[in-house]
């Protein structure tokens, strides 16, 4: 029987491709290798797309660009290709089918629609959520204004675009009106907390919207809600299930990127310290979120439960952090998927979605 060819994507334009690098690693490294024949594409940080035929420690230090065997590749989004191109030293171009891809990229042009409309326009089968899904999701205003809309709790927020520089004293009292300090400023459009800054006065407001501005074109500015961080995996496509529920300790003020990633200053508990009630309130909320923002494939699904046991969806995350230390796989895997489970069915799930889409 012949292999199903997978085509991981790592790497990217977003302020999170190291973490990309990391998470792709240990993708390729536990992926079935008996079932699976791995393509490995990296996009640099400047965009360009190479084909890497090298040892996968180079990736995770990421040297995987300065392979010498490296040919730039590209998608073809003709879908009587359905695969990619390599572009050969003689600029020749070398057609290769490929089954399935996994894009394990995080953040901009991972997680915002941009490459899940590319591989939806070439017909090959990808894991994740679709184009409008990832979008939605990874689009913090957008998030809350589907959240309302469902009824699901949510912390109270407040967007405005670059238009906050020729206007800025009004804004600022709209804010401070609407909210009382300390204050989450983020970009609208940025996963894993980059950007994302507390603020417990005006004045670390104004830096804090200048901080969330230099990583997008619109802020979001929420209440802070108090409570136990909590999250929840979840995984399938028409009859999604929801994981145990895990909780974050961070040591940090709050779970910021280098929280999460760099300094290891985060414990996370296995199940999480709630009680049964609350447990099950998480995981109806989490699907029940999954369901309504049009979620397929897998989401890591960010939750607070506050003192009065009361349940509030932080955010979703899409295409969440595969590394060691991430929460998604260990949720499942707490539950008895080995890693290898965990990559395989949801490669199954991106062929079953796409064979179910093109009838």
């Amino acid at each position: 029987m012949a292999k199903i060819r997978a085509a991981v994507i790592f790497g990217g334009m977003s302020s999170e491709y190291e973490v990309s690098l990391q998470s792709a690693y240990s993708v390729i490294k536990n992926i079935d290798k008996r079932k699976y024949e791995v393509v490995c594409i990296g996009i640099t940080k400047k965009g360009r797309w190479l084909y890497f035929p090298g040892d996968i420690e180079m990736i995770s230090s990421d040297e995987w660009f300065t392979h010498p065997d490296c040919v730039s590749v590209m998608i073809s989004p003709d879908r009587s290709h359905r695969g990619i191109y390599k572009i050969m030293p003689d600029s020749s171009a070398v057609l290769q089918k490929i089954d399935v891809v996994f894009p394990v990229l995080h953040g901009k042009y991972g997680e915002d629609g941009t490459i899940q409309g590319l591989l939806e326009l070439s017909g090959i089968p990808f894991v994740g959520c679709d184009t409008l899904s990832s979008a939605v999701c990874l689009d913090k205003a957008m998030t809350h204004s589907v959240l309302d809309s469902l009824n699901i709790k949510n912390a109270a927020w407040l967007a405005f675009d670059l238009s906050y520089l020729k206007e800025q004293e009004k804004i600022t009292e709209r804010v401070e009106n609407k909210f009382k300090y300390p204050v989450f400023v983020k970009p609208a459009k940025a996963g894993s907390s980059v950007g994302v800054s507390k603020a417990h006065n005006r004045e670390e407001l104004i830096e804090a919207v200048k901080t969330a501005f230099s990583h997008d074109d619109k802020v979001v500015v929420e209440e802070t809600l108090v409570g136990k961080e909590v999250e929840c995996a979840v995984m399938g496509n028409e009859h999604p299930i929801a994981s145990i529920v895990g909780e974050i300790l961070p040591k940090a003020e709050f779970y910021d990127y280098e929280a999460k990633y760099l300094n290891g200053t985060t414990d996370l508990l296995i199940p999480a310290s709630i009680t049964k009630e609350q447990m099950e309130k998480v995981q109806r909320t989490a699907v029940q979120a999954y369901k309504g923002l049009g979620c397929s494939g897998l989401t890591r699904m960010d939750f607070f439960v506050l003192e009065d046991g009361s349940v509030y969806l932080n955010e979703p995350n899409t295409l969440p952090g595969f590394t060691s230390i991430s929460m998604y796989p260990k949720l499942f895997m707490y539950d008895g998927m080995t890693y290898s489970d965990i990559i395989d069915n949801l490669l199954e799930l991106a062929i079953e979605r796409a064979d179910v889409y093109n009838g």
